[in-house]
């Protein structure tokens, strides 16, 4: 039955205010767990909170096991699910820009806006030079395009690529976010000895 978008369980307007409830929901748990604070982000970078880790982790699987067992139900089909193009080097460029930022920001661009809408001026500092960037990506579009439409894959997915069915690869990610979520807690205790 879903998305319910493309078969018109929802208008528009409907959809736009699900999404803003979402995006706001979204931004009020991320604030209640401490996201929006650079410097508690930054300890990810030293291996001593790893909370960013785990709750975007926690996130990706309890997503991906959602879809997945609501497509097994019949209840969503997965044909239909929008997966954005890959474009391979523009994405890893994309990835290293983002990186960096991340690391001398101490916020990506959805914490700062968490961390701005919470009255932090270094989330407002961080959020100005995410729009700044956006201005200097549109003004410089026309000299990158060849660049950004370079080593297109097409909407692929990691089943695809590697051609596996995607139960295989639901439970080889929930394994990895096991063993990730183990091995974050130990670094963690190790960082802080005191810790219980």
């Amino acid at each position: 039955m879903a998305p319910l978008a493309d078969f018109g369980f929802v208008g528009a307007s409907t959809g736009l205010l699900i999404a803003l409830g979402l995006g706001v929901a979204f931004g009020f748990f991320l604030e209640r767990g401490g996201l929006g604070n650079a410097v508690k982000l930054a300890g990810q970078f030293y291996l001593t909170d790893l909370t960013v880790f785990k709750v975007m982790f926690a996130a990706i699987v309890t997503a991906m096991l959602g879809l997945f067992w609501l497509a097994v139900a019949g209840v969503v089909q997965l044909p239909l699910v929008f997966v954005p193009s890959t474009f391979v080097l523009p994405h890893i460029a994309g990835g290293v820009v983002f990186g960096v930022g991340f690391v001398v920001g101490g916020l990506c661009p959805g914490t700062s806006c968490v961390s701005a809408s919470s009255g932090r001026l270094d989330g407002l500092a961080v959020m100005g030079g995410v729009m700044l960037g956006i201005l200097v990506f549109n003004e410089a579009f026309p000299l990158i395009e060849a660049f950004y439409r370079a080593t297109p894959l097409g909407p692929v997915t990691v089943p695809q690529v590697l051609g596996l069915p995607h139960g295989v690869m639901v439970a080889a990610t929930v394994a990895a976010a096991l063993l990730g979520f183990a091995a974050a807690e130990r670094l963690e205790r190790r960082a802080r000895p005191g810790r219980e």
